[in-house]
């Protein structure tokens, strides 16, 4: 009985962990969408019957409301639908039942769209259409599909790409990058304890079922969950809470030869720079003293200030992020120091990897009860 019951909660859905914004932009998307691929389609064939086909309807909930779905990237839209319509066709022209070429029309779209790694769940319904769409889809023979189905199917794409990237939403969507940043055979540091990418891939394989995620995408959500995990046990220590508050600073008006000496003097590696008025307009490492023109061969730096040679685009923390949240800048990106912003982005404070190991040591000697 207890067995029956747990069988009958599978109907009950689960909830979709979307957020509203998410929900009302899929919404928009698809109308948009699927307004500008009618418009496009009806342009170009006029009246000719059909013009647009249904499936793409179900196209649209896949490439506006779960655009980083595998089902969802352009090749799946494209080949799971023209691959799909081939075979429609094919089984309705040599198949004189029609339950029996549907069913077959269907089984083969979805083997077919397997093989080619373009499956796209509403290139089932285009293979169907294919066979019971009727005089008007018939009578097309191969021609439907060109058009109406790769030609819809280009246009509801291309509907999305802009729709989507206009939205900042990656699309298509490109996996978080992984491996070694350095290029080497070793696993990223956040991988060198815990489950590694082949515990993954190997229970994935165990799971024997299709996951409608990137495994990438998977491994990152993973190793979030297992921050924030590591971040509810240890506690909640902050930026604010280990950063330097009395800082060296270099302004944009410097010479490399002074930022040359503050750098040797303090026996730092980076500086700030910021403005008359606190604000952090960029950083300059000793790299930037010596690198050449465009990343050239490098050369001590002779008549340019600061302004010439700081990088600009700067990575910056906020007072109250986590250190857990500094992890993966610091073990995975490469980063070696990060200046501390409050609301108004001037500079209030540095955390290098120094005092995120120091305060992570720290940490687990109170957990084991030998600091003070």
């Amino acid at each position: 009985m207890n067995d029956f019951l747990a069988w009958l909660k599978g109907f009950v859905p689960a909830p979709i962990l979307a957020a509203r914004r998410e929900k009302i932009v899929a919404g928009i998307g698809a109308c948009v969408g699927l307004l500008m691929a009618q418009w496009l389609s009806h342009t170009v064939f006029g009246e000719i019957n059909p013009w647009f086909i249904a499936p793409l309807g179900a196209s649209a909930v896949l490439l506006f409301a779960a655009p980083a779905s595998p089902l969802a990237q352009p090749w799946s839209i494209i080949g799971g639908n023209i691959v799909s319509a081939l075979i429609g066709v094919t089984c309705a022209r040599w198949i004189e039942a029609p339950f029996l070429a549907s069913a077959l029309a269907g089984a083969l779209a979805i083997a077919a769209m397997f093989s080619l790694r373009c499956l796209h769940p509403p290139g089932g319904a285009v293979a169907l259409t294919a066979v019971l769409g009727g005089p008007a889809v018939t009578s097309l023979g191969y021609q439907f599909v060109i058009t109406p189905v790769a030609v819809n199917s280009a246009f509801l794409l291309l509907a999305a790409l802009i729709f989507n990237n206009l939205l900042r939403r990656r699309y298509p969507h490109q996996a978080h990058q992984v491996g070694n940043r350095h290029g080497t055979s070793d696993p990223r540091p956040v991988e060198r304890l815990g489950f590694t990418r082949a515990d993954l891939d190997a229970a994935v394989r165990a799971y024997d079922e299709l996951i409608d995620v990137n495994e990438d995408d998977l491994e990152e959500i993973f190793r979030q969950a297992e921050l924030r995990a590591y971040s509810r046990r240890t506690g909640e220590i902050r930026c604010g809470d280990i950063m330097s508050r009395d800082l060296i600073v270099a302004r944009p008006e410097m010479t490399p030869a002074q930022v040359w000496n503050l750098l040797t003097r303090h026996e730092l590696h980076a500086l700030p720079v910021v403005n008359s008025f606190q604000g952090l307009i960029g950083i300059v490492t000793l790299r930037d003293l010596v690198a050449g023109p465009d990343g050239g061969r490098p050369r001590l730096r002779g008549q340019e200030t600061v302004r010439d040679i700081m990088t600009t685009r700067v990575q910056t923390a906020k007072p109250d992020n986590t250190v857990v949240e500094l992890v993966p800048l610091f073990s995975d990106e490469g980063f070696h120091h990060l200046p501390v912003i409050d609301e108004r982005r001037r500079l209030v404070g540095m955390v290098t990897q120094s005092d995120l190991v120091a305060a992570l040591y720290r940490k687990k000697l109170e957990e084991v009860g030998i600091a003070a």
